[in-house]
């Protein structure tokens, strides 16, 4: 599997190429810059690419910016972000294309190898990997009264995190001990109660949980 890989920090660059290495991915490209990145996105036709989300020479968006430009260009390119923050505008716009195969994480996520590289997999799959503080930050800014997600019980909400982290029915069940028949009439009632249509795409159903979820009020 051929990864792009974005970080301006040599010594986290370093890591992370020599951690996805020892997991058998291929290197096509490891950068430290924005324009640097574009080329690589555009000359080595990756299977993902693993972006930070602030690059030279901007410090802003920058890593962000080529991630979107390389998708409009290649419909559908894998791409998981990371990011020092938690930046709401940053999830809404990589998820505002409403296509698979993107992840943003927390850089603190990366020093757990295995969940890291289970997140590069899902997104190149094609899946959606999304932090969890993210996710939380998301449900607790549309958990009012007056809106949908303010009327989903507690054990709805548990299920709702897991499932915007990319999480399949069959792996909610197994975290929460339960049967995978009570997590999908749980995943059926929270569909109905934030007026979404039912799916069994997980990477779909995941995409319209977090688009309803970070939309404008």
């Amino acid at each position: 599997m051929r990864v792009v890989l974005a970080e301006d920090l040599f010594l986290l660059r370093d890591g992370l190429v020599r951690l996805l290495e020892a997991y058998d991915f291929e290197i096509a490209a490891a950068v430290e810059s924005g324009p640097e990145l574009d080329r690589a996105l555009a000359e080595s036709k990756p299977d993902v690419a693993v972006v930070d989300v602030r690059l030279p020479p901007t410090h802003t968006d920058e890593g962000l910016q080529c991630a979107l430009r390389a998708r409009r260009a290649r419909p559908g390119l894998p791409v998981l972000v990371l990011s020092q923050h938690v930046e709401q505008l940053y999830a809404r716009e990589l998820l505002a294309d409403g296509s698979g195969g993107v992840g943003y994480l927390l850089k603190d996520r990366v020093f757990d190898a295995e969940q890291f590289v289970d997140a590069v997999r899902r997104v190149a799959a094609g899946g959606t990997a999304m932090d969890p503080q993210v996710i939380q930050q998301l449900l607790s800014r549309r958990a009012g009264d007056d809106q949908p997600v303010g009327r989903l019980t507690p054990r709805e909400r548990e299920v709702l995190e897991l499932m915007a982290q990319g999480r399949s029915n069959a792996a909610i069940a197994a975290q929460l001990v339960v049967t995978e028949r009570a997590i999908a009439k749980h995943t059926a009632n929270i569909f109905t109660k934030l007026g979404l249509e039912v799916s069994d795409d997980d990477n779909r159903r995941v995409l319209a949980v977090l688009a309803f979820l970070d939309r404008d009020r």
